[in-house]
Order: C-alpha cells, then structure tokens, then sequence
C-alpha cells in the first residue's frame, strides 16, 4: 500500500470539458504539482487523465471528471511513496496532510477561477 494515498472531491458548476481543459496543458501540470514529473498514460478527453508520478513521489495520479447535475465532480486520487525511501509514520501522515491541502488548493483554485463568480443558483456559462 501506497505510504500517500489522498482522495479528494470537488463540485465545480462548470462543464467537464472546461474542466479538462484546465488540465490540459502539462505547463498547468508543473503549477499545480510543481515537485512531481507527471507523464500521462490515459488521457481520457473530458473525463480527466491518469498519470505516473515521478520527482518527489513516485507512483500514480489521476484527475476524473465526472459529469453531475450542472457541472463536474472533480476527483482527485494520489497513490504514491516518497521517491527517497520510506517514511517514519508520523512523516508519512505529514506528507499525507500537506498533499491533501495540496489537491484541495488545486480544485478550489479552478472552482473560484472557472466559476468566474456565478452566483449561486444560476447555471454555468459554457
């Protein structure tokens, strides 16, 4: 088992082509995970991307879109060790914490971006 394993859900009333399309460019990758080498291994159009993870952690990531109501359910998984060997426990639920923030920053970062402050109630532009 994986010594970081976060998962992680985020409503974005945005369709999930506008999602993927955040998520498109590997320039965009570099910003939201700029200590981890992302090289794609399913690129799944408008329902996200799989990637191995290299750099600070190595193993697997992956972003699915999932169409919900009037937007997209962003999931976020993360299952990878820290490429410098194993950590004691309390290290390893550190580095869990931060990656949890990490992937949450991401996701609401793009809610307050690709909402582009649409009032609540109303449908999504696009």
């Amino acid at each position: 088992m994986a010594s970081v394993d976060v998962v992680d859900e985020t409503f974005l009333a945005v369709p999930p082509s506008v999602v993927a399309a955040a998520f498109a460019s590997p320039s965009s990758w570099r910003a939201f995970w700029p200590d981890l080498e992302l090289d794609v291994y399913a690129d799944r159009g408008d329902e996200g991307l799989r990637w191995t993870v290299g750099g600070a952690l190595v193993g697997t990531m992956e972003v699915w879109l999932e169409p919900m109501l009037d937007g997209t359910l962003l999931h976020y998984f993360l299952r990878a060790d820290p490429s410098a060997g194993s950590l004691a426990p309390r290290n390893a639920l550190r580095e869990v914490q931060r990656r949890q923030l990490d992937a949450k920053s991401v996701a609401l970062g793009l809610k307050l971006t690709l909402e582009d402050g649409r009032p609540p109630g109303c449908p999504p532009a696009g």
